[in-house]
């Protein structure tokens, strides 16, 4: 029997327990075509690299798939009907992976890591090293290059630079004759 690893993305607004029955939907239209799911893995909320239907988030799951391919244009067509699925790819493979896969493991080790380290995220540290970084990383807009590669003007001048205001006369406000 052929195949196949499938990952979907549902909405955003959509809760965890909505998108695994989502999952078991899926699995169930499969098994109805003597199909089965060898796995499936939710990958959690994550951020799309472009907005899809005006979403900028979404929950993604993958299945690993044994089924013939009239089971999964099934799926696939209900994939496509509903409306709390933003996107799906279907791909045949010669051999299904057992282990998770990398999206999890990366995502596990992350955690351990954090635990490993005591750290929940932004500690006092890191973040006094990450304004350090923003303050005394060079100076972008005070030297005295040019702004563009066409730009003729003159550089800027520097506030210390400065000397007092241009005096203009001072006769420019009395009468208009």
């Amino acid at each position: 029997m052929p195949l196949y690893e499938s990952v979907f993305i549902a909405r955003q607004d959509v809760a965890q327990t909505q998108v695994d029955a989502l999952g078991e939907q899926f699995t169930k239209i499969l098994e109805g075509l003597n199909g089965k799911v060898t796995k499936r893995e939710y990958w959690g909320l994550r951020n799309l690299a472009f907005r899809i239907k005006k979403n900028r988030k979404g929950h993604y799951v993958l299945l690993n798939i044994e089924a013939p391919a009239p089971a999964v244009a099934e799926m696939e067509r209900n994939m496509r009907i509903n409306e709390d699925v933003l996107r799906y790819l279907t791909v045949k493979v010669e051999a299904l992976d057992a282990n998770p896969s990398p999206i999890l493991q990366r995502d596990r080790e992350r955690e351990r890591d954090r635990d490993r380290d005591g750290r929940t995220g932004w500690d006092e540290r890191s973040a006094a090293e990450a304004a350090g970084s923003r303050r005394g990383g060079g100076r972008r807009f005070d030297d005295d290059r040019p702004r563009r590669f066409d730009d003729d003007r003159p550089p800027r001048r520097r506030d210390d630079d400065r000397g007092p205001p241009p005096s203009d006369g001072g006769d420019k406000q009395q009468g208009g004759e």
